[in-house]
């Protein structure tokens, strides 16, 4: 068993450098800050502004992105920044404390089918459900909307997961949060919630998951014993999925995801409960997983992308995530499967990071989490 890599004391930080210019353009503020980083200056610069908490970003074949926002919108963000009116025929979520409209994906084929993936809250209950649509030609509206699942838990408000990712083969792969019910039901087999769940692109069971033919068990389930998957995501390098999760007060965890492997919440855990409380039995048992870095204190973190840009030489092949409660960006460096390194970024910014993606151009492309939430790009100065 390899020995998780857990945060200490030593970090590297990137540190604010360079004051703030402002440029007009297409009605869109244009705002780009420089700080330090073991890459040499970054230069953080605001393309998009005005979004209400914008949750997850794909980008389009054009270079334009996809944005949803947690009350139950997706809108088109130009790459100028502009914003588009929200798309039409995006069903009502639930939108209460953390749930709504959350991540967005397209199909590996969208450049010929036009079909994207999109994860919510459902209107009735507050289950996490994945929908399948297809964006007109004239991206206005989605199309031939259809819910292709719909979890298993009586739902709620908090702790929703919802991160999708598409394997090569097309199967699709959810985090399911275990909402804040007994916890026990992350252990729970016949329960959706706590899991990460694969079906097919119609939502059909992908008949060779591994707890097809077991009693009392959902055949949709690919893995178990999560708290809130904030981040899920293919390694490029080596194939594997892996996984970012929420811990209480203490506990955040970078996974790789086996095929039905136990993950541990509650029993195992690093962490303790809000009130300080204890949860776990030990923060280790025979069966259940590792992960293979924690964070005590928690970052939150939020949002994953293996870099394999150009932007970045000295990056490539390092993990990326943000943080919602410490407010920066994490870049994780990796051999072998294990995280080497930890080097803290734009901690002066002082934005809660929701995602991160890699954008065609080679750049890191944020999104902030509040009521007026941005759209950041993140390259080397001047590029």
């Amino acid at each position: 068993m390899k020995t998780p890599f857990v945060w200490a004391t030593a970090t590297l930080s990137a540190a604010i450098v360079l004051t703030t210019s402002f440029v007009i353009a297409t009605g869109v503020r244009s705002e780009s800050t420089s700080f330090t980083s073991s890459a040499g200056q970054l230069q953080v610069k605001t393309v998009g502004s005005g979004l209400n908490h914008p949750w997850g970003l794909a980008f389009l074949p054009d270079g334009r992105m996809l944005v949803t926002e947690r009350p139950g919108r997706i809108r088109i963000v130009g790459r100028d920044g502009a914003l588009s009116p929200p798309l039409k025929g995006v069903p009502t979520p639930y939108a209460s404390g953390q749930a709504g409209l959350l991540d967005v994906a397209l199909d590996k084929d969208f450049a010929s089918n036009r079909t994207l993936y999109f994860c919510y809250s459902a209107e009735r209950g507050g289950q996490a459900a994945l929908a399948r649509a297809e964006l007109d030609e004239a991206n206005t509206r989605l199309d031939n909307t259809k819910v292709i699942f719909t979890e298993h838990s009586r739902g709620g408000s908090n702790n929703h997961g919802c991160r999708i990712a598409q394997g090569s083969d097309g199967d699709l792969f959810v985090t399911l949060g275990d909402h804040f019910q007994p916890r026990d039901e992350a252990q729970d087999l016949g329960e959706d919630n706590g899991k990460i769940i694969r079906i097919k692109p119609d939502g059909a069971i992908s008949q060779d998951n591994p707890f097809i033919g077991r009693k009392n068990a959902r055949p949709e389930i690919w893995s178990y014993g999560h708290r809130n998957g904030q981040g899920l995501a293919f390694n490029p390098a080596t194939g594997d999925l892996w996984e970012i999760e929420h811990g209480p007060r203490g506990g955040d965890e970078v996974n790789i995801i086996g095929k039905g492997k136990n993950y541990g919440w509650p029993v195992i855990g690093y962490g303790i409960d809000y009130n300080g409380a204890k949860i776990h039995d030990s923060t280790s048992k025979p069966g259940m997983e590792q992960p293979i870095k924690y964070w005590v204190p928690s970052i939150a973190p939020s949002g994953m992308a293996f870099y394999t840009g150009t932007l970045f030489p000295a990056w490539q092949g390092s993990l990326f995530t943000g943080a919602l409660k410490a407010k920066m960006l994490v870049r994780l460096s990796l051999k072998d499967n294990a995280v080497t390194g930890e080097e803290r970024l734009l901690q002066n910014l002082n934005e809660r990071i929701r995602d991160v993606r890699q954008g065609p151009d080679g750049a890191l492309w944020l999104l902030t989490d509040s009521t007026a939430g941005r759209i950041l790009r993140v390259s080397p100065a001047g590029k």
